[in-house]
């Protein structure tokens, strides 16, 4: 009979545990700043963030209207999370899913606005494109043992640049407004189907994104937990050559890791603006999704069910900065007291490491040590 385990000693509720203390540390470390900046109006600042569209409760329509668009707006964060976790729990570090999440942009945008595709070939050309810039980071890190977090950095700002060219011309973007073509007008049959509009307040930009984030987050915990393939990926992962040994095709294991992480991340840049809720325009920098990503999936205890309520957490406290008032706030302070929690929850694996930490044993000097007394009784018998 297996030894009983402490409720405090379940992974999963050391996972609870931690992630909440992450949470709760990081609004708190938020408030002292909102102090230090403005202590008179620290508290109602803070209330604006927490309190968020919830602020809309006397009137149901517009709340959920407002939920919904909360719920678009979390979908893509949560797929990236997703695709790092995949990766993660493979052994390798995604820090490429920004660059495979930018030429999912390019794939869907182009195919719907200059080649005019319907929703579901836009989507298959941004899983493709995620595909292979996964598949470049695999190639490198498999047969020229290149670290999958060097090739990923320079595979992000390659994808960066490629989509400002490519998104940023004539064909794509409206060049008088800076900001690329209206979908709805352009090519409707791009948009991805509405899922439930009626329900989220007649929000017509909620879509079978909704439902697809959750199936994808199911897929991904029976891949990686009840198939032969899941556990190959993650042998190849924790020890190549023993994968090696075993008779695993190391390279090929790799390859497919970071491919399956890229068509992940590619499938969320389609789930975000194949919706028509945000127009894409030159950027500076590499969209946030990517490393917003690892926080929200080290948050979610690395499990992909976890994943989804933290992603859902982290992109409802970044809506909430929007509430606060600029009045008695400089407008970036909003960003800083959500990037402190956002990468507070990087913290959750280390809570938990300082939970199962053994306690120390107290010795007594004056007992016989074991060897010896079992040397006693192999006289005695």
């Amino acid at each position: 009979m297996g030894e009983k385990i402490s409720f405090f000693r379940r992974p999963a509720v050391q996972t609870i545990i931690a992630s909440i203390l992450c949470a709760v540390l990081g609004i708190f470390i938020g408030y002292i700043i909102l102090l230090t900046m403005n202590a008179e109006h620290a508290t109602e600042g803070m209330q604006a963030i927490i309190t968020n569209f919830f602020k809309f409760s006397g009137n149901s329509t517009v709340l959920m209207k407002y939920m919904g668009s909360f719920l678009v707006k979390s979908m893509p964060l949560i797929l990236c999370a997703e695709a790092i976790l995949f990766a993660y729990k493979a052994g390798l570090f995604n820090i490429g899913a920004a660059g495979q999440y930018t030429v999912g942009i390019i794939a869907s945008l182009y195919c719907a606005l200059a080649l005019g595709w319907n929703w579901f070939l836009c989507v298959v050309a941004a899983i493709a494109a995620g595909a292979l810039w996964g598949f470049m980071a695999g190639l490198l890190k498999a047969y020229f043992n290149v670290n999958e977090v060097i090739a990923g950095i320079m595979l992000n700002w390659i994808g960066l640049y490629l989509c400002n060219i490519i998104i940023g011309g004539e064909k794509c973007m409206n060049q008088t407004k800076s900001e690329t073509f209206d979908i709805v007008a352009v090519n409707p049959s791009a948009i991805l189907p509405g899922f439930i509009q009626d329900f989220f307040g007649g929000n017509k930009y909620t879509t079978i994104a909704i439902p697809a984030t959750i199936i994808i987050a199911i897929a991904i915990l029976v891949v990686l937990n009840k198939t032969t393939f899941g556990y190959e990926l993650k042998a190849t992962g924790h020890n190549k050559e023993a994968a090696k040994y075993a008779g695993m095709n190391a390279k090929r294991n790799i390859i497919l890791t970071l491919v399956i992480s890229g068509a992940i991340s590619g499938f969320a840049a389609s789930q975000f603006y194949l919706t028509g809720m945000e127009h894409y325009t030159i950027s500076a920098s590499v969209p946030g999704m990517g490393f917003s990503g690892i926080a929200v999936a080290f948050l979610g205890g690395l499990h992909p069910i976890g994943t989804i309520f933290a992603g859902l957490f982290v992109e409802y406290i970044t809506l909430g900065g929007q509430y606060l008032n600029t009045n008695y706030y400089n407008p970036q302070v909003a960003d800083l007291v959500i990037a402190i929690i956002i990468y507070l929850c990087g913290f959750v694996l280390f809570f938990k490491s300082v939970v199962n930490r053994p306690a120390k044993v107290k010795v007594n000097a004056n007992a016989e040590p074991a060897t010896k007394s079992a040397k006693a009784e192999e006289k005695e018998v």
